[in-house]
């Protein structure tokens, strides 16, 4: 048993300092050509890993023992309240309301990516190398496609969500996807066109149309005309996923009803208090980090295995061990590794050739901004109001804890003052986006101005 563990604990080190030494190579390439910079051939998440661990799993029992205990404890009040058994889940069925829509919706998103990405740049490739003219076919080329960008990916969902005013949860599918879709269209076309730029002899310069469908579907951000592949597909595997992915849902369904409605229902009808308000904060972190949990385990965990053994992705690397972070730069690289990538190939580094690396720390900022911009029209949509704490807290408090928690901060105290101020920060997201829901719900404004879309209701209501 020592040996086994003695040899998973430097096999996972060696890994590590590979993956580390992978993009350390990558960052210092001055070349603007795309370079394939290989995945890590991965074939278990963390959280699998660690579920081998009798004591881990535990955890995980535990987790499961709450929610029968929610469960129960729902149940049980509904029988006093109402005098039966209450098994609407009124809750779930307004959340994805309309769905019908949700799903003729993102079919016209996806077919839209599936063709005129892969239609443009195979015209414009096959015009490029022998035209006398090839400013002008690249103008014309990027010009439509930015146009199919902000039409059919950025209008059209947008134009669905606030004209039919669709409920939270089918407006986060549509939005979310929105989002998926953009980022994979702009990674298919920043890897091929340079291929084409080179115009390297005896190379194709167009991948297959198969392997950008592939790509579409794959859990990854960043197109690469091959990926680690698993021999065979795990369909056990994949339904123990999907069924955790709905478990995942009643879960957020009974923290909502059992600890969130009853809480913001009664405070919704107070004016407003301090001592009300730092309550609310320090009640809302409980269901805050609940939440969190559920939506890393139900999305990042089962939700992209799920679609990655179907697919036979090799690659599962979709979050590093982000719990152990003693700094908030450790937390944003490893928390999310799918779209961190996407940020450092294509926005950070990016920016650092365009200034010849002369700007890091603007560099740095500039992904920042990105990200809080995008986390914030997310929620701005999806809410039907805005409310910008998100984006506060990303360039605001993100940004300080990024430089002053940093990776030179080591030890178990560090450790716990992130997860401190993690914990904090969800209990402020809760809190004022609860609030600001249901004084839009309460207190609407007939013929509301500029002014009023902007200012939160809640700084007036409560």
């Amino acid at each position: 048993h020592l040996k086994a563990d003695l040899m998973r604990q430097f096999d996972t080190q060696v890994n590590e300092f590979m993956d580390s030494l992978i993009e350390e190579s990558a960052s210092l390439g001055s070349s603007h050509v795309s370079t394939v910079f290989p995945l890590s051939d991965k074939e278990k998440s963390k959280l699998s890993e660690l579920f081998e661990v009798n004591h881990i799993r535990t955890i995980y029992h535990m987790f499961i023992a709450l929610l029968i205990l929610f469960i129960f404890s729902t149940l049980v009040v509904d029988f006093i309240d109402e005098g039966r058994l209450v098994l609407e889940f009124d809750l779930l069925v307004y959340a994805f309301g309309q769905f019908p829509l949700v799903v003729v919706t993102w079919m016209c998103m996806f077919l839209s990516t599936l063709v005129v990405p892969y239609v443009l740049l195979s015209v414009w490739a096959g015009v490029y190398p022998t035209s006398n003219h090839r400013a002008l076919w690249t103008v014309l080329a990027g010009s439509l496609l930015l146009l199919y960008q902000g039409l059919c990916l950025g209008f059209l969902p947008t134009y669905v969500v606030l004209k039919n005013g669709l409920p939270p949860a089918s407006c986060f599918i549509l939005i979310l996807e929105q989002v998926r879709l953009i980022m994979k269209a702009h990674s298919f076309i920043r890897e091929n066109v340079p291929r084409v730029l080179s115009l390297e002899p005896n190379k194709a310069t167009v991948p297959q149309f198969t392997q950008y469908i592939y790509f579409l579907f794959a859990p990854t951000l960043i197109y690469r005309d091959k990926y680690p592949r698993n021999p065979c597909i795990r369909w056990g595997y994949v339904a123990t996923k999907f069924s955790q992915v709905l478990g995942c849902l009643f879960y957020a369904y009974y923290i909502f009803v059992r600890l969130c409605i009853p809480q913001f229902r009664s405070i919704s009808m107070q004016l407003f208090d301090l001592r009300a308000m730092v309550l609310c904060v320090f009640n809302s972190i409980l269901p805050g980090v609940l939440v969190l949990f559920l939506a890393f385990f139900a999305f990042l965990h089962c939700w992209l295995n799920a679609f990655a053994e179907m697919l036979r992705f090799g690659d599962r690397m979709f979050y590093k061990d982000w719990w152990n972070s003693t700094s908030f730069a450790n937390y944003y690289r490893t928390w999310n590794v799918v779209v961190h990538d996407w940020l450092y190939y294509y926005v950070y580094r990016d920016f650092l050739w365009m200034t010849q690396k002369r700007f890091r720390a603007a560099a740095m900022l500039v992904v920042f901004t990105v990200s809080a911009v995008v986390h914030e029209y997310v929620l701005a949509i999806c809410f039907g109001f805005f409310y910008p704490v998100m984006f506060c807290l990303f360039m605001c408090f993100g940004m300080v804890f990024n430089f002053v928690l940093n990776d030179r901060r080591k030890g178990p105290i560090w450790n716990v003052i992130m997860w401190t101020l993690l914990f904090l920060g969800q209990g402020v997201l809760i809190c004022l986006y609860s609030q600001e829901w249901y004084a839009q719900r309460f207190c609407p404004i007939q013929e509301p101005s500029f002014l009023d879309l902007l200012k939160p209701r809640s700084w007036t209501i409560f």
